[in-house]
């Protein structure tokens, strides 16, 4: 370096860089990229010092972690030259970024206005924001679990980003030119139902009817045999349409808006019911489909479980929403249940578990979902709703608080009932101020994006004050801890689920757009707006 750089530029979006004042800066070993990592994918927002533990250690940090964080903060902030850019803010440390100086921030941007802009624009919006992207982001760090799972909500981005660039470009009839890139995308993912959707579209509109239907023919046959389920209401429509060679097919090559899903996993039978009484009031505001999957070892009951979701399938459509159900046996069914979520653009995965009462420790399986899933995955623990009460959340402002208490305002909405917000109380010994303005302003965002007021508490720390104030409730809805990799649940909120009155969500945000949150990123938003 030649002195303090003017400007300091940073690119997530392939292997990690870093650029001084147009000059390349060599980062110095994995805990340093791991380090920065970790602040940039939080830019401008305070990154707790566990979280930043987790991304260089994992499970085994040194003895003295807090003093090794410190030194490979210092490290970092020498190598990048600019001593300004990494603050130390309790409870942990962030990354100043300006808008133009991390290339994660202009695609998101790019993204945003394509689609408020008309097809021609949105198509070249689209393809510039593609063009930032440089191979797979975080590469150097994939043999982490911490990236790994950052990896798939990044690539998740650029997935959503490609398939949005192709609806622009079928809107303007660009069809003949689509059908190789169409078949390319459908083989490197297979389950996605959209481009299958679109290739059929494509197809169609060169004259090329049999090939269209082949095309939904083989998407069947995939998502039957790989997720036992049905293709979707919109992909069966559209094989229809072809069937009857539908003038609007012709007539307008605008690609139909397309229903996202609600992935209900059922992990345990006595559960199905409790999950169907979260799920079905979020599915009807905004509307969205109910996917209920139950995935089965080798001895269990088939046949059984599939009449039983044919029940449920059949009461859910009954009352007006859209749902498909599916049974199979598998031997990965965490994994299948992230595939299921990733491959229908669900913006939530629903499931039921038991963590570890006394340690909040998760099984394996459930790591694996929550690891996996590039959405919102919410973890109900205890039975169904109440008919009546509060829907409760606790709210310190950090990452995963900001996608409970947005699940939480549209259950409450759904629900027709109130929303609770529980904020920490003064303690002047401790010189702590209460949360009543922080509370306000998570106030301020429910009203603007669901349009309900909330119901602001402020309760002592710990959880004997949240299970007061949850006396009453309906259900309560609480953010996982940053370290839910290491962590589970926590000791302190299975204390909480253990002596609540109600059943509790335990909610991991994702990396879907939404009308909440502390900045304007979309890899910090959860999901909520994104079918909107």
């Amino acid at each position: 370096m030649y002195g303090r750089p003017q400007r300091v530029e940073f690119r997530i979006l392939g292997p990690l860089e870093v650029v001084a004042d147009g000059r390349p800066v060599a980062l110095a070993g994995q805990h340093q990229r791991a380090l920065l990592a970790a602040l940039l994918l939080r830019a401008n927002d305070v990154v707790p010092a566990d979280v930043l533990m987790d991304a260089l250690w994992g499970d085994e940090p040194p003895r003295e972690a807090t003093n090794a964080l410190q030194y490979h903060v210092s490290q970092l902030r020498k190598t990048i030259g600019a001593t300004d850019v990494i603050v130390t803010q309790g409870p942990g440390y962030l990354v100043r970024v300006a808008p133009n100086e991390l290339d994660l921030f202009a695609f998101e941007h790019l993204v945003d206005e394509a689609q408020k802009a008309p097809p021609e624009t949105a198509a070249q919006l689209l393809r510039d924001a593609l063009a930032l992207w440089r191979g797979t982001p975080l590469a150097e760090l994939a043999y982490t679990d911490w990236a790994q799972t950052e990896i798939v909500r990044l690539e998740e981005l650029r997935v959503r980003a490609l398939e949005l660039r192709i609806d622009a470009d079928l809107s303007l009839g660009r069809h003949a030119q689509l059908v190789g890139e169409l078949e390319a995308l459908v083989r490197a993912y297979p389950l996605r139902e959209r481009p299958r959707g679109a290739l059929m579209r494509a197809l169609y509109a060169c004259g090329r009817q049999a090939e269209a239907l082949e095309a939904y023919r083989d998407a069947r046959s995939m998502l039957v045999e790989e997720l036992g389920i049905e293709p979707s209401p919109e992909l069966q429509e559209l094989e229809r349409a072809i069937l009857r060679h539908d003038s609007s097919l012709a007539a307008s090559p605008e690609v139909p808006v397309r229903h996202r899903a609600i992935v209900v996993v059922v992990r345990a039978e006595a559960n199905l019911d409790a999950l169907l009484a979260v799920a079905e009031p979020l599915a009807r505001r905004p509307e969205r489909e109910l996917i209920v999957a139950r995935l089965l070892g080798d001895g269990d009951d088939l046949a059984r479980a599939t009449s039983l979701l044919a029940e449920r399938r059949a009461a859910v459509v009954e009352r007006g929403l859209a749902c498909r159900v599916a049974a199979y046996t598998s031997l990965e069914p965490g994994g299948d249940a992230a595939r299921l979520a990733t491959e229908h653009d669900a913006d939530l995965v629903l499931v039921d578990a038991a963590p570890d009462s006394r340690t909040g420790a998760l099984d394996d399986e459930l790591g694996v979902i929550l690891s996996g899933a590039s959405c919102d995955v919410a973890i109900l623990v205890g039975g169904g709703t109440r008919s009546s009460g509060p829907v409760v959340t606790p709210f310190g402002g950090v990452t995963h608080d900001w996608s409970a208490i947005e699940l939480a305002a549209w259950l409450a909405n759904a629900l027709d009932t109130t929303l609770r917000l529980l904020g920490t109380a003064a303690d002047p010994a401790g010189g702590r101020r209460d949360a009543s303005r922080l509370l306000a302003r998570a106030s301020l965002l429910v009203q603007q994006l669901v349009g309900i007021v909330t119901e602001p508490m402020l309760v002592p720390a710990g959880d004997q004050g949240v299970v007061e104030a949850a006396h009453d409730a309906r259900l309560l809805v609480v953010g996982l801890s940053e370290r839910w990799r290491s962590e589970g649940v926590g000791a302190v909120r299975a204390a909480v689920a253990a002596a609540a009155p109600a059943p509790t969500l335990f909610v991991r945000r994702g990396a879907h757009a939404t009308g909440l949150g502390a900045s304007h990123t979309l890899t910090r938003f959860s999901w909520t707006v994104a079918a909107g």
